[in-house]
C-alpha cells in the first residue's frame, strides 16, 4: 500500500516578482497587489502540503528567480528543501523534476485555493491502483498530476495554457496503457472573476 510517507509532493511555483506573477488578474489589481496574490496562494499551498505530507517529503520548485528571499523564508519555515525548477518547457520541467524522484510523486502548482489535505490523501491512495493521478480543473487543465515513473510522452506536444491541456494527457496516457484515477475537479485563480470566488469562500468559511 501507498502511504503519505512513501510518496512525494513536488509544488511548483513562480518567485514572486511584480508583473511577472498573476498577469491575468491585471489590470483589475496592479502588478504589486497581483504578487501579493501570488504569494497568498503560494502561503496557503505549503500549509496545506505540509499538513498532507511529512516535511521531507515537501519539495518547492521555484522558477524565475529560486533563491528569492521570501522562497527561501517559506521553505525553511516549513522545514522542506527548495530547488530551481530546470530548463525547457513547462512539460519538460514538470517530467524532469517527477523523475528525479526515487518513488511515486505528485506536483501540483500554487493556484488552486480548493486544494485540500483530505483531497491530497485521495491522490495517494489512487495511486495503489492506477499509474498515473490527475485533478482536473474547470477550465481544462489540471490542478495535480502524478504517479509512478510518468514516461515523457505525457508531457511532449501539449498546449500547454489550453483548454485542453487535461484531455489531451488523459487520451495520450490511455494510448499508453496507463490507469488513470481522477479524484476530483478543481479550480484554479487566474482571473479577476476567480478571485471574487475566493473571497466569498473565504467569507463562507
Amino acid at each position: 500500500m501507498v502511504s503519505g510517507a512513501e510518496v512525494t509532493l513536488l509544488v511548483f511555483a513562480k518567485a514572486p516578482i511584480p508583473g511577472k506573477v498573476k498577469t491575468r488578474l491585471m489590470p483589475a489589481l496592479d502588478a504589486e497587489q497581483a504578487r501579493d496574490v501570488h504569494v497568498a496562494l503560494l502561503e496557503r499551498t505549503l500549509e496545506v502540503a505540509c499538513q498532507a505530507f511529512p516535511a521531507a517529503r515537501v519539495q518547492l520548485w521555484a522558477g524565475l528567480a529560486p533563491r528569492h528571499p521570501l522562497l527561501e523564508a517559506l521553505a525553511a519555515r516549513h522545514g522542506i528543501a527548495l530547488h530551481a525548477q530546470p530548463s525547457g518547457d513547462l512539460g519538460q520541467r514538470m517530467h524532469t523534476a517527477l523523475s528525479a524522484q526515487r518513488g511515486p510523486a505528485l506536483l501540483i502548482g500554487s493556484d488552486c485555493p480548493v486544494l485540500t489535505p483530505a483531497l491530497l490523501a485521495r491522490c495517494v491512495r489512487a495511486l495503489n491502483a492506477h499509474d498515473l493521478v490527475m485533478l482536473p480543473a474547470e477550465d481544462g487543465g489540471y490542478a495535480l498530476i502524478g504517479g509512478h515513473r510518468l514516461p515523457a510522452r505525457l508531457f511532449t506536444d501539449m498546449a500547454w495554457g489550453g483548454s485542453e491541456v487535461a484531455a489531451q494527457t488523459h487520451a495520450r496516457a490511455r494510448e499508453l496503457g496507463l490507469r488513470v484515477a481522477c479524484p476530483g475537479t478543481v479550480w484554479d485563480l487566474d482571473t479577476p472573476r476567480d478571485l471574487e470566488r475566493w473571497r466569498m469562500l473565504d467569507a463562507a468559511t
